[in-house]
């Protein structure tokens, strides 16, 4: 039986700080590392924000592509972008 993964949470439950990875597993041979790793910004966006950044990519970052994809004008596409620029900046300046 095949068992969803689940989605790697990013905020704590209990008081939505940030979180930080403290060990990662093989599942090929079980090697275990520890320590207290950031997760990298990236993860930090929802699926929605990841999904538009593959598409930026996938469409060699060309917005007027994308909007015709996503069947979205293109001042939407460019506001989604600024956001997520903005975003991105955010997160940036809170791990310095």
């Amino acid at each position: 039986m095949n068992q969803k993964k689940s989605t790697l949470p990013v905020t704590c439950p209990s008081c939505s700080s940030g979180l930080a990875v403290q060990s990662l597993i093989c599942p090929n041979c079980a090697t275990t590392v520890n320590g207290m790793f950031d997760l990298p910004e990236l993860l930090m966006l929802n699926k929605d924000e990841l999904t538009f950044i593959f598409q930026f990519v996938k469409n060699s970052g060309s917005l007027k592509e994308m909007s015709k994809e996503m069947g979205l004008s293109y001042p939407t596409i460019r506001n989604y972008l600024n956001d997520l620029i903005d975003k991105l900046n955010q997160l940036d300046h809170e791990r310095e």
